[in-house]
C-alpha cells in the first residue's frame, strides 16, 4: 500500500486534514499530514527570514524520519502544490520517484516560477502591504468564506488559521521540469466556488500535456467541505 504525504496551504497546517486522515488510513495507507514552519501548531516558528526551501525541508524531512521510500503520494493543497513540486524533484534528484503527485486546487508552477508569479498585481500588492503593516510580518488569513465555506465549517477555518511567513510568497523555485514531467500528476479542480487566484493554474493543467484533471463540485477547501469526495479521488490516485 502507498503512504500519502498531505502538504497543506497557506495559513493552514496539518490540522486543516482530520476530516480525511481517517478513510485513507482505513484503506490500508499510511497517511501522513505536516505543518509547515511558522504555521498551525508551529506558528511559534514564525520568523522573517522563512523562506519556501525551509518548507520543503519540513516535507522532506518528514519523510526521511518515517522512511516512507519509493511508493509515495504526494497531495499539495493550494500554495502546498509549489512546496510538493520542489518536494518531487528533491526526490527525483535522490533516485526515488513517487507514485503519483496529487494537485488539490493547488499551484502547478513552471520553472522560476513563485506561489505569486501568476497573482494579479492588485492580489500582490494588498496582500505584502497587509504583511508590511504587522509587526511579524506575515500575512494575515483571510476570512474562509473566500474558500467557500459557511457555518459551522468557517468558523472552524478561521478559529485555527495562522498569519502565513510572507518570505515564502515571492520565492521562485528552480526544478527540472523535464524530471517532474515522468511522474503521474492529477489536478483537482474545486469549482463550487472556483478560487480566482487558481485560474491560471486550472487552465493551465487543461492545455499542457502529461495531466489529469478531476473537477469537484465544492470551494477551495474540500478537505474540510467535501472530505469523502476528497478521500475517494485520493484513493483513486493511490492506486
Amino acid at each position: 500500500m502507498s503512504a500519502l504525504v498531505l502538504i497543506h496551504g497557506a495559513w493552514h497546517g496539518a490540522w486543516c486534514w482530520r476530516r480525511v486522515l481517517p478513510g485513507l488510513r482505513a484503506a490500508g495507507h499510511g497517511a501522513h499530514a505536516v505543518t509547515l514552519t511558522g504555521v498551525g501548531e508551529r506558528a511559534h516558528l514564525l520568523r522573517p527570514d522563512l523562506r519556501l526551501r525551509d518548507h520543503i525541508a519540513d516535507v522532506l524531512g518528514l519523510i526521511d524520519a518515517e522512511e516512507l521510500g519509493d511508493d509515495l503520494v504526494l497531495v499539495g493543497h493550494s500554495y502546498g502544490g509549489l512546496v510538493m513540486t520542489g518536494v518531487a524533484d528533491a526526490l527525483l534528484a535522490r533516485g526515488l520517484k513517487p507514485r503519483h503527485l496529487v494537485y488539490v486546487d493547488a499551484v502547478t508552477p513552471h520553472p522560476g516560477e513563485s506561489w505569486s508569479s501568476q497573482h494579479a498585481p492588485e492580489t500582490v500588492r494588498a496582500r505584502l502591504e497587509a504583511a508590511a503593516q504587522r509587526p511579524d510580518g506575515a500575512m494575515p488569513p483571510p476570512d474562509a468564506a473566500v474558500f467557500g465555506l459557511d457555518g459551522a465549517n468557517r468558523d472552524w477555518v478561521n478559529r485555527r488559521q495562522t498569519p502565513q511567513p510572507a518570505g515564502v510568497y515571492q520565492d521562485r523555485l528552480d526544478f527540472d521540469a523535464a524530471r517532474i514531467a515522468t511522474l503521474p500528476r492529477t489536478f483537482i479542480d474545486c469549482t463550487a466556488p472556483a478560487l480566482p487566484t487558481i485560474a491560471v493554474m486550472r487552465e493551465r493543467v487543461r492545455r499542457e500535456p502529461g495531466w489529469q484533471v478531476v473537477e469537484l463540485a465544492t470551494g477551495h477547501d474540500p478537505m474540510i467541505s467535501a472530505p469523502e469526495a476528497l478521500v475517494k479521488l485520493l484513493l483513486d490516485c493511490a492506486r
